[in-house]
């Protein structure tokens, strides 16, 4: 398997030759039209390109070349030389010594010696004459082989339609699975078998492509961070972590808008001014990092700030002023939980609306796109020390790891994105408190419904719960959204498979509670379960 540096140089190798190509077409155009703005532009613009990508992959030797040509160029533009006489052989020679030496990166082989181009541009730079020479450097000329580049740009519709059918050859896959035990015909196992795996490569190798660095994202906030700074008067340092961190594209399409709130809102909330930072006896600066991370099968995305933290006890009185909470449960309320309040709709503690902050619109706009990607939303934060924004995202969105139970004879899938265990318990290891059945689960009490109850209440609470409604030992799924778990009460657990979520048809579509279908190798079709609506139907409903 490839390293992640061999597909950079690949990539490299590909663009750059993409780069050669384009090069020489322009060199030729400009030969023919001295001036020719748009030949030479682009010539300007591909040798800056190349200059700073070779640099960036450590080939300093070609980043060196293309930068003297980048300098001629610069000075054809402005004027202060033309494309005439020793010029034109010169710049040709260079272009051609570009192309050999991406070539001998790509086939690890010595680079040619430029020792003497390089004099020859540095020459044009002085205005003093270039040494030619001519003879077999023009027989190979003639001869040059053409060359197509490995690269192939694909648009992103194209690998959505791909995947897609990907997915429906998963569901078909695990339908011919099922029917071949059944048969048990071992030409027909060994054939399923067979289609198994290579539906397995294929979905990888589909989701691969998908797959880019999470930098092509954050290498645009260094100019958000400085405008956001200067409008705020604020002096903020940005460090960028984790950029070759890998995540499907669509993801990160629709996390930027969530992000760049997250950044802007740690600038315009979280950090100090300079005058205030002083004061705190911390540096006048501010730090602001952004950093992914790969965990398991998620990426963890994080913004943190060295601010003035998230002053808990302000929060909590506005919760109270905005009727979210009364005033007597609030105060019970821990620190985590009052945090949450900061995602509710609308919430904002800004005094006075900017451009930054205060005009409604709050991070529920970051929940809401992370929710939309089975992901999850944590908040860290001390005061006077600093806040953590973290992300938690699923790699790829086209196939998801569930659970698989039964409820009522129907089978039912819960990603296991918000699913921290499963646990089967006795009555006598639930209490009940308040109305609401409680278990300990890893050191904390964790409230417990029966799914059953929760999805076909209809509009009313739920009536207090009591242990008489236990009977034998339960099936307990444990989930978590937004720092509060729930048990959901099954009737059997069946097991973990990878699925393909598809949309609900309309009517079905407006149901909160389920966040898409999927379709099992029997052939069954099964509900999933929307975890973040379960939990804020709990939450509405508890007694």
């Amino acid at each position: 398997m490839k390293s992640r540096e061999q597909e950079y140089r690949e990539i490299f190798i590909a663009e750059a030759l993409e780069y050669y190509d384009a090069m020489s077409r322009h060199i030729s155009e400009l030969e023919r039209n001295p001036t020719d703005e748009p030949a030479l532009n682009e010539l300007f613009r591909l040798m800056h390109n190349l200059k700073s990508n070779a640099r960036a992959m450590g080939y300093n030797p070609i980043g060196e070349l293309a930068h003297h040509m980048e300098t001629i160029f610069g000075l054809i533009r402005s004027r202060e030389k033309t494309f005439t006489g020793s010029v034109v052989p010169v710049l040709f020679t260079g272009i051609d010594t570009i192309g050999q030496m991406i070539r001998a990166v790509g086939e690890d082989e010595a680079l040619p010696e430029v020792e003497q181009l390089l004099e020859n541009l540095d020459r044009l730079v002085r205005g003093e004459e270039p040494i030619l020479e001519t003879g077999p450097e023009d027989e190979e000329d003639a001869s040059r082989k053409l060359e197509l580049s490995d690269l192939v740009y694909i648009q992103i519709r194209k690998l959505d339609h791909l995947l897609n059918l990907v997915g429906e050859l998963t569901i078909d896959r695990d339908r011919v699975l099922t029917l071949s035990q059944e048969i048990g015909n071992p030409a027909l196992a060994a054939a399923a078998a067979h289609l198994s795996r290579i539906a397995d490569e294929l979905q990888y190798s589909v989701m691969d492509a998908r797959l880019v660095g999470v930098g092509s994202l954050f290498n645009k906030f260094p100019r958000v961070v400085r405008d956001v700074a200067t409008t705020e008067k604020k002096d903020v340092e940005l460090t960028v972590v984790g950029e070759d961190i890998q995540i499907d594209r669509n993801i990160l399409q629709i996390i930027t808008d969530a992000l760049l709130h997250l950044v802007r809102n740690a600038i315009g909330h979280g950090l100090e001014t300079p005058e205030e930072r002083v004061a705190a006896g911390k540096t006048a600066q501010g730090h602001l990092t952004l950093s992914a991370q790969a965990e398991r099968d998620d990426v963890l995305i994080q913004v943190r700030d060295d601010g003035r933290g998230i002053n808990v006890e302000s929060v909590r009185r506005k919760a109270v002023e905005r009727g979210l909470v009364p005033a007597a449960t609030a105060a019970n309320l821990d620190d985590d939980a009052v945090r949450d309040f900061l995602f509710e709709p609308g919430f904002s503690m800004a005094k006075e609306v900017t451009e930054i902050s205060g005009r409604g619109v709050g991070l529920d706009v970051v929940k809401l796109a992370i929710d939309s990607l089975g992901g999850q939303l944590r908040v860290d934060s001390t005061l006077g020390e600093g806040t953590t924004f973290t992300l938690v995202l699923p790699t790829s969105i086209a196939v998801k790891g569930a659970l698989l139970f039964q409820l009522d004879q129907r089978n039912y899938a819960i990603p296991l994105m918000h699913t921290d265990s499963v646990v089967s318990l006795l009555p006598e290891n639930f209490n009940v408190v308040g109305g609401v059945l409680l278990t300990r689960v890893q050191d904390e009490n964790v409230p417990v419904v029966s799914l059953r109850r929760l999805l076909h209440n209809g509009d009313g609470p739920l009536a207090p719960a009591t242990k008489a409604d236990l009977n034998g030992r339960q099936d307990i799924i444990i989930v978590n959204y937004s720092n509060r778990r729930l048990g959901l009460i099954v009737d059997r657990f069946l097991r973990q498979q990878d699925i393909v979520v598809k949309p609900m048809s309309k009517p079905l579509d407006t149901i909160d509670l389920f966040g898409g279908v999927t379709l099992l190798g029997s052939g069954q079709v099964c509900l999933v379960l929307d975890v973040p609506a379960l939990t804020r139907l709990f939450l509405a409903k508890r007694p």
